[in-house]
């Protein structure tokens, strides 16, 4: 098995059959997405049993509470947008699951059907993200927790009610918790920048509006060139990604094709 690291996020691992690995690469898989962030494989067959057996391997399964499943597999979430449909899933930079109390470790990701082109995922990398900045700016942010929640996202009003994802809107479980806005890394123990477009609201003790101009710069800060990897996928292509380290964003630039992914989450643990 060979692990490249990639520029920005992420690696590259080869020769590999996540189908028929061992004991000893599967803990190397789940290493290289703890020190990278994010890992990506090519020509993978994992069908549904064969995605559900891997995940199993690398931790317990959390079942999505607002994604549509597939028919015979609740473990598995559809990541699915047809060929009439015109907004995607995951469109703006997230991390999975940052509204609970015990956010998910991880998400796998597998290309069912693609896209004659277009379709790339965005990786940021929040280790490279919380070192780059200033030793003020960690000394401030250290002593601060943040609030996140699901409701805007997934509740009666969010934006996907308003066009033609509504399946994932109207829902009345909506978690809401507070995290270290810079964490350890249980795997790493490297530190990250903990907060994201999406579901951070603001900061624990400080309104919305004065959490706003600080929140805005983390967030352009995050996105520098230097910190993401863009992602082409093909059927058969894998991404296991580290929602303790990474941020993604699913590009919408394929319209009038369909783009069906199959994801698995991981559980996590609380965060410090």
């Amino acid at each position: 098995m060979r692990i490249e690291p990639l520029a920005g996020c992420g690696a590259l691992i080869d020769d590999v059959d996540l189908t028929a690995a061992n004991d000893g690469e599967i803990a190397a898989v789940r290493q290289a997405v703890f020190d990278h962030g994010v890992v990506f494989l090519h020509g993978q067959k994992l069908g549904p049993e064969a995605h559900i057996a891997f995940a199993k391997r690398v931790g317990p399964i959390v079942i999505n509470r607002y994604f549509p499943k597939t028919e015979r597999f609740p473990e598995i979430a559809k990541v699915e947008k047809t060929e009439e449909q015109t907004t995607n899933i995951g469109g703006g930079w997230h991390t999975d699951h940052s509204y609970d109390a015990e956010p998910a470790m991880g998400s796998i990701l597998v290309a069912m059907e693609t896209p004659p082109a277009g379709g790339d995922t965005l990786f940021a990398n929040m280790y490279a993200a919380y070192e780059a900045l200033s030793d003020g700016l960690k000394a401030t942010l250290g002593t601060l927790r943040a609030v996140h929640s699901a409701a805007h996202v997934f509740g009666a009003k969010s934006a996907y009610g308003a066009g033609d994802q509504k399946a994932l809107s109207g829902h009345s479980d909506l978690p809401e918790s507070v995290h270290p806005v810079i964490i350890t890394h249980p795997g790493s123990g490297r530190k990250a920048l903990y907060v994201n477009p999406s579901f951070t609201l603001r900061f624990e003790g400080w309104t919305a509006e004065e959490s706003k101009p600080l929140l805005d710069y983390l967030y352009a800060h995050a996105q520098r060139p230097d910190f993401v990897h863009r992602f082409s996928w093909k059927p058969g292509s894998v991404a296991f990604w580290d929602n303790r380290a990474t941020w993604h964003l699913a590009m919408n630039d394929y319209h009038g094709h369909r783009r069906l992914m199959h994801r698995i989450t991981i559980a996590g643990e609380a965060l410090s």
